[in-house]
């Protein structure tokens, strides 16, 4: 005679002592009696049960087997834990999700937003670009530690013919930009950032300045007065009405209507956001498609004051001929490819000239990232990949009156 071993089954039948289990008892009176031909169904042994942990784990299970197991693991420990096992396990098993936000997530919001309960005092259309480069660069910082803010970043742009750069940190760039967004503020008849000891002069003098009188490398206490500054410009201008983008901002060398001045300051905020996020080895997006036409379209407005600058300097050919203001002249057709792009008629011999197809000596065309790099400084002309016909020394003046409206 043999007894149970190690290898009887989980559901082996195992009959009570007390005689043959298949015997049934007697029923008792007005019990219900299952239908003739009828035999109750089991329960699902324990074997089977557990068979369906893994099924039941990944929510696989029909709704009577559900709730079998789950009628069960309130009876068998072993089952329990072994399920519970299983659940943490199919946690595992989901991809991985970035916390970071979408670089244009929140102007995407703000537009539906928008779009269903316009605002009471809108923010101008030409405020736009700065408040969302802002937004996307206050995001990027958001999270750095004390040692992201002392990271080295190199600012680099082109003066005259050669290009420059000069070596700060991620904190030394905010203050650059809190101090150059300051002569937005003083415009406005807001506070000065450098107080009232701020020299005159333009973006690089107030910078130098700012660096020099910090004593000690900026920190991430920087980001706080500047975020604050950038709000206030936004919420200034969306009560001024709409005059105010005639408001004529002072550069020293140079002067922006107000409207032109905050597209200069959205594209200054991306540039140096680009440089924060190389230095840190963070992917960083270019702006949107509309806001980047706006700011490829006041470079190229641009463009013939810089030439004739450039002129004066000795830097580019002299004018091939004098015309009145405001009559036809040569002229060079810029095409911009890719998101932002466009085409814009560039007077070649005075900015006062009127752009003509029908003058046109030369046509370059550029993708925008590239144009937008070049006017940063970023590259140079030699190195921006261009389609080029025509008069090859327009070209290259242009080429190099693009690079030239980049600075510190």
């Amino acid at each position: 005679m043999t007894g149970p071993t190690d290898d009887t089954p989980d559901d082996a039948y195992e009959p009570p002592a007390g005689g043959p289990a298949l015997i049934p008892g007697p029923r008792a009176a007005g019990d219900d009696l299952d239908p003739p031909g009828v035999l109750p169904s089991a329960p699902p042994s324990h074997a089977v049960l557990k068979s369906l942990l893994g099924a039941w784990a990944l929510a696989a299970c029909s709704a009577e087997e559900t709730q079998a197991v789950e009628d069960h693991l309130t009876e068998c420990a072993p089952c329990a834990e072994e399920a519970l096992r299983l659940r943490d396990a199919v946690g595992l098993l989901h991809p991985e999700e970035s916390l970071d936000l979408k670089p244009l997530l929140r102007s995407r919001v703000l537009e539906d937003c928008l779009g269903k309960r316009p605002a009471r005092i809108p923010v101008p259309v030409w405020a736009n670009p700065y408040d969302t480069e802002t937004a996307r660069l206050d995001a990027l910082l958001r999270d750095f530690g004390e040692s992201e803010w002392d990271t080295p970043v190199r600012l680099k742009w082109f003066e005259e013919d050669r290009r420059r750069s000069h070596r700060t940190t991620v904190a030394g760039v905010i203050g650059h930009l809190l101090t150059v967004d300051g002569l937005v503020a003083t415009a406005l008849g807001l506070d000065d950032p450098l107080g009232p000891q701020a020299p005159s002069g333009g973006p690089t003098g107030r910078t130098e300045h700012y660096w020099k009188s910090a004593g000690s490398p900026a920190t991430r206490k920087v980001r706080e007065p500047w975020r604050e500054q950038g709000h206030t410009l936004v919420r200034t201008v969306s009560f001024a009405g709409r005059g105010v983008a005639e408001l004529d901002v002072d550069y020293g060398a140079f002067a922006l209507p107000l409207g032109d001045a905050f597209l200069e300051r959205a594209f200054e905020c991306w540039v140096h956001a680009w440089d924060i996020a190389e230095a840190v080895d963070y992917p960083y997006e270019p702006p949107s498609g509309p806001h980047m036409h706006r700011m490829i379209d006041l470079a190229a407005r641009l463009l013939p004051g810089a030439l004739a600058g450039r002129r004066r300097s000795g830097l580019a050919a002299p004018a091939r001929g004098l015309v009145a203001a405001g009559a036809p002249g040569r002229t060079l057709h810029l095409e911009i490819e890719g998101a932002g792009g466009g085409g814009w008629d560039i007077a070649l011999d005075s900015p006062a000239a009127k752009p003509s197809r029908e003058h046109t000596v030369a046509e370059v065309a550029l993708d925008g990232l590239e144009f937008c790099q070049l006017a940063a400084g970023h590259i140079s002309p030699e190195e921006a990949a261009v389609g080029q016909t025509g008069d090859r020394e327009a070209i290259r003046d242009v080429l190099f009156a693009a690079a030239s409206l980049s600075r510190l």
